[in-house]
């Protein structure tokens, strides 16, 4: 009996373990799920905006490379932290981040209008970067937005909330016109293609939302 009695006893101490660890799992789960709700209705977390500077770093600052390096980033441990610490404005529609100054006379700055999701959930951004010289280079990305878990040094776990840029695609340097999704369709509507171009044209396109 005493072999039986032992398993009993396991099997009572199993159950009543996760009994016990379902409501904190679940408020978890809840909270990490009213984040992303937020970020794919606002593009904010937690009722601020998410850096720009995200995508300097998703490749938009990055000319020398043809594709992308840095692709995910924690926007939870993002906001708010000392590596995008740049004061955050906006003007119109578009959240903006300029580069503190440095003495190097450097004025680099960072900007994104967010479009919307679409009806897979995928996020639909406008981007724009400039180095500090004349140039303002457009970028349409398509990023996901996803709840995760990590280790911290001490090896407790702590949730993530990460942003990953699945497609960028590079409109042009001071690009103009305008951006929509419906469903899963982006449709680009292209009123400038570049500095030089004062021809007036207007041109369309249309592109998926898909995960790969």
């Amino acid at each position: 009996m005493r072999p039986f009695a032992s398993r009993a006893a396991l099997l009572l101490w199993a159950i009543v373990s996760v009994l016990a660890a379902t409501p904190a799992m679940g408020a978890e789960a809840t909270q990490a799920a009213t984040l992303i709700a937020e970020v794919r209705r606002s593009f904010t977390l937690a009722g601020k905006p998410i850096p720009p500077e995200i995508f300097r770093d998703f490749g938009d600052g990055d000319l020398a490379d043809s594709g992308a390096i840095w692709v995910t980033v924690d926007v939870k441990a993002a906001v708010g932290s000392n590596l995008y610490y740049d004061d955050i404005g906006q003007n119109g529609a578009w959240i903006t981040q300029k580069k503190a100054d440095s003495g190097s006379g450097a004025n680099e700055q960072t900007a994104y209008t967010y479009v919307g999701a679409a009806e897979n959930g995928l996020l639909v951004v406008l981007a724009a970067y400039s180095g500090g010289g004349s140039g303002d280079f457009i970028t349409l990305h398509v990023v996901d937005i996803t709840a995760a878990r990590g280790l911290d040094s001490e090896g407790k776990v702590y949730d993530r909330i990460d942003l990953t840029n699945l497609r960028s695609i590079s409109l042009g340097d001071r690009w103009d016109g305008k951006v929509s999704v419906a469903k899963n369709t982006i449709t680009i509507v292209t009123t400038r293609t570049g500095p030089a171009d004062d021809s007036g044209k207007r041109t369309t396109r249309t592109i998926e939302a898909v995960r790969p």
